[in-house]
């Protein structure tokens, strides 16, 4: 059966294509697969796996035109950007805001 693998790194997306038996795990694919020679800073911590999205375990059966997906790392935490944004919005909508006000002569 025909699965795909993707993974994207910083510079570049990496995809292929694998031909693997019926009964094939995701940790199968991954260890059938260029991953570890074309990444192998991710041999001794193997990046969180998915299929499509959604994700899951090396055990995990693969199914015919399965993607497996390969997450990196967050290199920042998600909801502390958001506090951050808005803290941003909120200051620059006080700078406007005093810049706006009219001033009594």
């Amino acid at each position: 059966m025909r699965i795909h693998l993707a993974f994207a790194a910083p510079t570049r997306l990496w995809q292929q294509a694998l031909d693997v038996p019926e009964g094939t795990t995701v940790g199968q694919a991954l260890a059938l697969s260029s991953f570890a020679r074309e990444f192998p800073e991710f041999t001794d911590h193997p990046p969180a796996l998915g299929v499509y999205g959604e994700r899951c375990d090396a055990r995990r059966m693969l199914r015919e035109d399965d993607r497996v997906e390969l997450y990196r790392p967050l290199v920042f935490d998600p909801l502390e950007s958001r506090r951050r944004r808005a803290a941003h919005r909120r200051e620059s909508g006080r700078r406007h805001a005093k810049a706006n006000v009219p001033r009594n002569q």
